[in-house]
């Protein structure tokens, strides 16, 4: 899969509760550390921790990165920095 078509997967996003696509969350992600600065939270950007989760979780979908889900969707394993190394490849795609 090229960048440009893994940043176009679309995945429910429980925080911002809807569909969104990586490209857009990324955006929606710069976009509240800018208008945020200092008052910023890296743990809580949209309200809850394990934000990177939404995004890992469609990159595990599609074989992207190495992880299972569990029965109810969640991510039973990931490999974070598998999933930390492709997300910083799409962000400096961008």
């Amino acid at each position: 899969m090229t960048n440009e078509e893994i940043l176009n997967i679309e995945f429910e996003c429980m925080d911002l509760n809807r569909k969104i696509t990586i490209k857009n969350y990324l955006k929606e992600l710069l976009s509240e550390l800018w208008i945020r600065e200092e008052g910023f939270s890296g743990k809580r950007p949209f309200g809850n921790s394990g934000w990177q989760h939404d995004v890992y979780k469609p990159l595990i979908e599609k074989g992207l990165i190495s992880g299972s889900l569990d029965e109810e969707g969640y991510i039973n394993e990931c490999d974070d920095k598998e999933a930390d190394s492709l997300l910083l490849d799409l962000i400096e795609s961008l």
